[in-house]
């Protein structure tokens, strides 16, 4: 399978997914990720919801983004590397956000976020002098996170900021499992990028998300 190939199947998957939830709000109900459903046994929600999105400006925004650091990830780790770096950043997201909101049983969530987060890390620990809208790529990654947090406090919308997270450590474990040398290369990115993810540990220890 061509490397760019898999990109599109992961965006049309998702476009097609979305659309219908547009549309249909019992199917989106029945597949966003929330809580007391999960915890009642719906599990299934943890991966179905990354494949809804609030609204279309939600769905460019991230299939834009997977379309632009998608590549990256598979021409350096291939079609199963990047499969590998774009499911567990999903599922790491899912994780994440139940645990943190493991007693919030009304707490609702969707988006793809979580495993276009793990592929922008990965791409930027693979390509670390790669920029992204005019900044340094590790940059762009500690902004994203910072922003996360601000969007987990002020829980304004149905976004799944928390999964941000989970997915960057998702793509981070993957990328340096596949690639271990990075460890070596790229010391100080990956000491840069995972500031953010040490502070949200520290905020939620501190009951301040």
């Amino acid at each position: 399978m061509p490397l760019d190939l898999v990109v599109i199947i992961l965006i049309a998957i998702n476009a097609v997914v979305s659309f219908k939830a547009f549309n249909d709000m019992s199917f989106f109900r029945k597949y966003e990720f929330h809580v007391g459903s999960i915890r009642a046994g719906e599990q299934y929600r943890m991966f179905t919801s990354a494949f809804l999105h609030v609204d279309m400006q939600h769905l460019l925004f991230n299939m834009l983004t997977l379309f632009l650091f998608g590549p990256t990830v598979a021409l350096y780790l291939g079609t199963v590397g990047f499969l590998l770096v774009y499911i567990c950043s999903l599922i790491c997201g899912s994780l994440l956000s139940l645990f943190f909101h493991k007693d919030d049983y009304y707490y609702r969530a969707v988006g793809a976020s979580g495993a276009v987060v793990g592929v922008i890390f990965s791409a930027i620990l693979l390509n670390p002098d790669m920029e992204v809208n005019f900044l340094p790529g590790y940059l762009f990654g500690i902004i994203y996170l910072l922003f996360s947090i601000y969007g987990m406090k002020a829980k304004r919308d149905n976004i799944g900021h928390t999964a941000h997270f989970g997915g960057a450590i998702g793509g981070f474990a993957i990328t340096l499992e596949r690639m271990p040398e990075l460890f070596y290369t790229q010391t100080n990115t990956i000491i840069l990028l995972a500031i953010p993810i040490v502070i949200l540990f520290i905020m939620q220890k501190l009951g301040k998300l």
